[in-house]
């Protein structure tokens, strides 16, 4: 008997029950999610978003970050341009793929539209990053390529949330993936250079994800054999990998449980030096420091080996201005990357101070863990070292709810968002399944939005 084609698998998977500490983790992510979009809605890339917004025709009762309400695709595009703005989205170490940034705002735009229940969304939403990371997982089997998988995977994961909100059958979940592939893209030249091309990959995968359902909805057939097919998505992308892994491993837990939050807004390659460097910083005289040595995994240094960054961006992916960074002043934040803080003598003086060098044993442990070890030198001699096997977030040495909803809160309080308002939004959307309804966490996003707009 012929198995069926892997999309298909996928639907079937997705149609098993979802419990309640899953439906409660789904809450976090979507609760992580709009805090990075808030923020990310008042950086120049999210006010060219919201002015894209309006200038579209199309109207409608989906919320948007910085924008009036809108369609469900339109809604999907500009809010999905933002959750990664600032480098604080969540993200899946062995998938490389920040699945939240295209399934949420693609799932919430949906659920809004069809007036969907809330644990309708939270089901949608872990369901999405379930096919995301699966055939993310599959296509970094063999590592990084020169493919953005946020962009390339994660429309089929909201393309899946998208479908099963719009209650698709399992025959038109089949097309709706096979249209999503048609749409994949993104290519990683754009981290080489100065742009915002990450925020437009994932703002359009989320719409097309959006589109590909709705299309799905009526008569418009997709590729069943999308993924695995002769001409199909892996053999064309990621022709090295075996697409039948996408499977691996059915009968076991839902994949969300595996994804990482970002506490601090840098490159994840960079977390764990940062946290390193933290538990060392009350230990040190600054002006004693002679040299710092970094101690990591070969891929961290590929993306993050730049001791003078010229851009916020650039500075968010390097080792060495963080970690000087955090000697000088401590956790990060947003403002810490802006041109103020960059310009800062000492942390120049210090970031040129910075070694970094690859270590066989976090190379070994990559990409299941993220590791690294600090050593700072001391003008009297003396050494200061701390090692991190898992950086903090990882399900490892996770973040607790309440950190998360602090750092929520941090991120609304840094757009100007009352902090009534985002009180109540993060009670709302984390307190499941004890929330309030829908129709409460409608109305609280009518007013975000709208105290964006002003802003």
């Amino acid at each position: 008997m012929t198995e069926p084609a892997l999309s298909r698998q996928l639907v079937q998977l997705c149609a098993r029950p979802v419990d309640a500490d899953t439906r409660e983790r789904a809450a976090l992510h979507l609760l992580d999610w709009l805090g990075c979009a808030i923020a990310g809605s008042q950086s120049p890339v999210g006010r060219q978003l919201a002015q894209f917004q309006t200038t579209a025709t199309e109207s409608g009762v989906c919320f948007v970050a910085g924008g009036v309400p809108t369609g469900a695709a339109t809604a999907a595009f500009v809010n999905g341009g933002l959750g990664n703005v600032y480098e604080l989205d969540d993200v899946h170490r062995t998938a490389v793929l920040h699945a939240g940034d295209v399934v949420v705002p693609a799932a919430l735009a949906v659920a809004q539209q069809q007036g969907s229940a809330y644990d309708q969304l939270l089901d949608a939403i872990t369901c999405g990053y379930e096919v995301a990371i699966r055939i993310g997982l599959v296509a970094a089997s063999g590592g990084y390529t020169s493919w953005y998988n946020s962009g390339t995977c994660g429309i089929f994961g909201g393309a899946m949330a998208a479908g099963m909100l719009l209650q698709l059958s399992e025959d038109k979940l089949v097309d709706a993936l096979g249209q999503a592939g048609m749409s994949a893209a993104g290519i990683w030249q754009c981290r080489l250079e100065p742009t915002y091309s990450k925020q437009l990959a994932c703002a359009s995968a989320a719409r097309n994800a959006v589109v590909a359902a709705q299309l799905a909805s009526g008569f418009f057939p997709g590729a069943a054999e999308i993924l695995e097919g002769e001409l199909g998505f892996f053999r064309s992308f990621y022709p090295a990998c075996d697409a039948r892994a996408v499977m691996q491993s059915s009968d076991a837990g839902w994949k969300l449980h595996e994804v990482s939050f970002k506490p601090w807004p840098a490159c994840r390659h960079v977390h764990p030096v940062i946290e390193a460097m933290l538990s060392l910083k009350a230990q040190i005289d600054t002006a004693a420091v002679e040299q710092i040595d970094v101690r990591t995994y070969q891929a961290a240094i590929d993306f993050c080996d730049n001791p003078r960054p010229a851009s916020a961006h650039e500075a968010r992916f390097s080792l060495q201005y963080c970690c000087a960074l955090c000697c000088l002043y401590g956790a990060p934040e947003i403002a810490h990357f802006e041109p103020a803080m960059r310009s800062n003598r000492a942390i120049g003086e210090l970031a040129a101070r910075v070694t970094v060098q690859a270590n066989a044993q976090f190379n070994e442990r990559f990409p299941h863990r993220y590791g690294a070890a600090v050593v700072v030198r001391l003008n009297d001699g003396r050494e200061l070292q701390a090692t991190v096997d898992s950086a903090l977030g990882d399900p490892e040495n996770p973040l607790s709810k309440s950190a998360l909803m602090a750092k929520f809160n941090c991120l609304a309080h840094s757009a100007g968002i009352d902090q009534a308002l985002a009180r109540d939004l993060a009670n709302c959307m984390s307190g499941w399944p004890s929330a309030a309804t829908t129709a409460e966490l409608n109305r609280l996003l009518k007013t975000l939005g709208s105290s964006l707009c002003a802003g």
